[in-house]
């Protein structure tokens, strides 16, 4: 089978087409593929499949098997491969996923592709909806959450995936190998969530890093800079277009008057290769 290899800042994907082929156990292949040792090495597995409602439909799954409901990153990745492959022939197309319908835009010059634009949709701000518990449908913003005995403020999202966003003094110097399970496996998070410790810079610009469900610390995550400017701007410690600065690059954010956010950043080619594993 073959397979394409891809990164947006760092966050890397696998991506196989089955537009034309029999679905198969797509968490247990993501289990395989993605581990670092074994496997070909990845942050999650992307499926290319057909869709009754968009362009094509969009799958991925977590090195743990676990299928979140939106990637980021991800579908940057995602969209370029589509385009660069001719799977889609226009620059701004529509893409079916959990979260609903995304619409990426391939953005070129001399007819390159230097980055994609998405439109993230409406950012998703009551508790219930993210979720997050015991909060019905109040806006969660600077809520004190105790997490191994000390507490922190936690503003939360969902981008189609849930976020927590935890301001912090030194993103750089949070010890987020050591608590990020345990943001993540918190009781008031009954799906589990994303978590982003975020140094305010200046209003135009924050220090993100992050810790994924089901994948760990990343280099990283598309839906987490969108949920961290949506965090900023309700804080009102970010303006509503911001640089959001991950382990791996840059990505800009800009939350429209609209209301939908809109996501641009890199999505490269590494390497193409053909699975010789079980499927």
């Amino acid at each position: 089978m073959k397979f394409t290899k891809w990164q947006g800042c760092g966050n890397d994907f696998v991506i196989v087409d089955f537009l034309e082929k029999k679905p198969v156990d797509f968490a247990a292949l993501a289990v395989k593929m993605c581990d670092r040792h074994f496997g070909i090495g990845a942050d999650g597995l992307m499926v290319v499949c057909p869709s009754e409602t968009a362009d094509v439909r969009m799958r991925e799954f977590n090195p743990d098997g676990t299928e979140p409901e939106m990637c980021g990153n991800g579908i940057r990745c995602f969209a370029r491969y589509l385009y660069d492959y001719g799977r889609v022939r226009r620059e701004q197309f529509t893409i079916e996923t959990i979260a609903g319908t995304m619409v990426p835009r391939v953005i070129l010059e001399n007819d390159a592709v230097t980055a994609v634009e998405v439109d993230m949709g409406v950012p998703v701000l009551a508790g219930e909806d993210i979720p997050v518990a015991g909060f019905g449908a109040e806006q969660i913003v600077a809520q004190p959450l105790v997490v191994d005995g000390k507490e922190y403020r936690m503003t939360c999202v969902s981008m189609g995936n849930p976020h927590a966003v935890i301001f912090v003094d030194d993103a750089e110097g949070f010890p987020l190998a050591e608590l990020g399970t345990k943001f993540e496996n918190h009781a008031v998070f009954p799906r589990k969530i994303n978590t982003e410790f975020v140094e305010v810079r200046d209003r135009t610009h924050a220090r993100m890093r992050v810790w994924e469900r089901g994948a760990g610390i990343t280099l990283a995550c598309g839906t987490g800079t969108c949920a961290t400017l949506t965090a900023g701007v309700l804080n009102d410690v970010l303006d509503r277009a911001a640089d959001i600065e991950v382990d791996g690059g840059v990505i800009h954010v800009e939350w429209r008057e609209s209301g939908h956010i809109f996501m641009t950043g890199p999505a490269e080619p590494v390497f193409t290769g053909e699975w010789q594993g079980s499927l």
